[in-house]
């Protein structure tokens, strides 16, 4: 009965764990080819990035299987029969212990030939040498001594079978010894010599075709493989001519930084104490018929800064519910003050441009953390209005109907407070809003996904939509050089999240990726293609920043196409500083609306300069491209090497140097 007792609760310990899994077995089922082939074993790399992990974790857990009933059987074995010396011999195990060990063993052997086979595979992800993928040694030393690794396993493996009959212990202490003795012999010092005397004396000789792969293939795995590339002239002289026929892109220059502008918004469109701005963004409208680039942050609601006194659970549950519209204003709009001239402002906002805003609640947002109900028999705050304020009953369908006691129990469970079960302000009409701030709520949907830091709003249809970037990576992508935990990355979905109702949709915008094409056939209700998106939100798309600033890193160091160059660092690029308050600090990436050289018309752009990592004049500016049919295209211009073109910190310095500029800096 003990016994029957431990197998099962072994079992259950076991198997327990494995419901977290559910998304590797998935992959592995449903997993999309990529149509890029590795050039070793000439394997798709959707191999490397579902099949591979899901056998590996396959392994792991019969491996630990297999372990964990040899160590229990050998310590059933131990107590009932301990050991007797018979002459000089000590025997451990009776023959009968010995039978069951060598079958048990066998197993185990035989899984640990399957890994050597799984680490042959897994070298196209080794981290050593001079890149990441295999390299001389990996293919010449590692490969080779895997295959004898694995050939002798099989072989104990058959030992061990006849053992079974045999059933001497001594056969089973020499093939565990065997095996340790070859793995550290061929295993660990013949690559580490091969490495040592053969690589490292002429280490480019060597390795000259495994840099062509890792670079190849970083490309791809970046999306950088694409990119156009074009020369700049830089021209040092402008003429009138050239400022007339530039007149759309002087018109939308940046006079404003996001960072003092919160300060400024947060001074002027707060209007009352519990209202907060969480972020500036940066985006483009059409403002009375002229295509402007502006700046806008929505107006939350924030119960922290509510009084003390006035922090009650009717107040921060059911009557300050929500936000209450936003702030927009142009990047080149200043007042005679100084000050931002507002398209929308105020409350109830004052809309100009030739917007509409006829749903300003924000139910869901950025700073939105606790529950809420609506629809209750108190009054929701709507917004102040002189000495008195203003009231509504919420008209959406967002949240859950408290219709019922059971709702009311669960949730006055999930949350701890039984004032959700005993309130009598709550109706069988109420609703109950949960998980609203945006990033949470898309996380909790499709956790797999990794998601930009910053959601940016947009007016469409009246109403203000949340525009959130997220991801599809891996660490898996054959020969891809790592940056910040991953080896492939794609912005492949953007996600819309209504800050009335809270409805989140997932629209795919890449679907050339084989990820996010693997998710959509393990959720095919999940996604939806871009042409269903709305055209109003679909006019605000974004190249991100987050993917432009792991580009530029990338491409840093991997527009060396040339294995030589690549090798000895010959071309570095770096991301330049700028001085910002007084510190400096590497250039973020920079939206606005330019001509792009070669292009007709004024575009909305993401861009950021290179410097040589010697020098701090600048060698090229990448750009992303987020309009129209153009979305989602990189281009790179690189300036004329044969003369100075002055990067970030230089023009900081020039400006420093200047006594008019000096002076009146420090003046103002």
């Amino acid at each position: 009965f003990f016994f029957l007792i431990s197998s099962i609760v072994v079992s259950f310990l076991l198997s327990s764990y494995t419901g977290s899994l559910w998304l590797e077995v998935q992959q592995f089922l449903q997993g999309v080819s990529f149509g890029v082939t590795d050039p070793i074993f000439n394997l798709d790399a959707s191999f490397y990035v579902f099949q591979l992990p899901f056998w590996r974790l396959l392994y792991t857990y019969l491996q630990t299987m297999v372990i964990l009933t040899i160590l229990v059987a050998g310590f059933i074995y131990f107590v009932t029969d301990p050991p007797v010396q018979v002459g000089r011999k000590v025997i451990f195990f009776p023959s009968r212990g010995q039978g069951h060990l060598s079958l048990l063993l066998t197993f185990a052997f035989i899984l640990k030939a399957w890994d050597y086979r799984l680490k042959m595979f897994e070298l196209l992800l080794s981290p050593r040498g001079a890149i990441f993928g295999p390299g001389y040694t990996d293919l010449n030393a590692n490969l080779p001594a895997l295959w004898i690794l694995f050939f002798l396993t099989l072989g104990i493996c058959i030992v061990l079978i006849y053992n079974i009959y045999r059933r001497q212990s001594r056969l089973i202490f020499s093939s565990v010894a065997i095996l340790i003795g070859a793995s550290l012999v061929v295993g660990n010092i013949y690559p580490s010599l091969v490495q040592q005397f053969r690589v490292e004396p002429n280490e480019f000789a060597y390795e000259r075709p495994f840099l062509e792969h890792n670079i190849n293939y970083t490309l791809k795995a970046y999306g950088l493989d694409d990119v156009r590339t074009e020369n700049y002239p830089a021209r040092e002289e402008l003429e009138w001519e050239d400022l007339e026929k530039d007149a759309d892109t002087l018109q939308n220059v940046r006079l404003w930084d996001y960072r003092p502008l919160l300060d400024t918004y947060k001074q002027l469109q707060g209007i009352r104490p519990y209202y907060d701005f969480a972020s500036v963004d940066t985006d483009r409208y059409i403002l009375d018929g002229q295509y402007r680039q502006v700046m806008l942050s929505v107006r939350e609601m924030d119960q922290t800064q509510l009084a003390e006194q006035a922090r009650t659970w009717v107040n921060t549950r059911l009557q300050y519910t929500h936000g209450y519209g936003l702030t927009m204003s142009p990047v080149t709009g200043v007042s005679p003050q100084g000050l931002p001239e507002f398209t929308i402002g105020d409350i109830p906002p004052v809309v100009k441009g030739g917007l509409k805003l006829s749903r300003p609640e924000i139910y869901y947002g950025e700073l939105s953390s606790d529950y809420v109900i609506v629809n209750s028999n108190t009054r929701e705050f709507d917004y102040p209005m002189g000495d008195t304020n203003v009231y509504t009953r919420y008209e959406g369908t967002g949240g859950i109907p408290l219709s019922n006691l059971g709702r009311r129990l669960l949730y006055a469970l999930k949350f701890s407070d039984y004032r959700i079960l005993i309130s009598s302000e709550i109706t069988d009409e109420s609703r109950i809003m949960l998980n609203r701030p945006v990033r949470e709520r898309a996380y909790r949907i499709a956790p797999f996904l990794r998601y930009d830091a910053d959601p940016y709003p947009v007016i469409a249809g009246g109403g203000i939509y949340w525009i959130l970037d997220a991801y599809t990576t891996t660490n898996n992508f054959p020969y891809s050089e790592p940056f910040g935990g991953i080896n492939y990355m794609r912005n492949s979905v953007k996600v819309v999240i209504d800050a009335y109702n809270g409805t989140v949709d997932y629209y795919i915008v890449d679907p050339s990726d084989p990820l996010v094409a693997t998710y959509a056939k393990i959720f095919p209700v999940l996604f939806k293609s871009l042409e269903e998106m709305p055209e109003e939100i679909k006019a605000h798309l974004r190249y991100p920043e987050t993917l432009l600033s792991l580009q530029a890193q990338v491409f840093a160091t991997y527009h060396m196409a040339d294995p030589v160059v690549f090798y000895n660092r010959e071309d570095l690029w770096q991301i330049p500083n700028e001085k910002y308050r007084g510190t400096v600090q590497p250039v973020e990436p920079y939206y606005t609306i330019l001509e792009l050289p070669g292009e007709e018309n004024p575009e909305f752009v993401l861009i950021l300069p290179f410097t040589p990592t010697t020098r701090d004049n600048m060698i090229a500016w990448m750009a992303g491209r987020s309009d129209g049919e153009n979305y989602g295209e990189l281009v790179v211009y690189l300036f004329p090497k044969d003369r100075v073109v002055f990067g970030p910190m230089q023009i900081e310095t020039r400006i420093d140097q200047n006594t008019l500029i000096s002076q009146q800096l420090v003046l103002w």
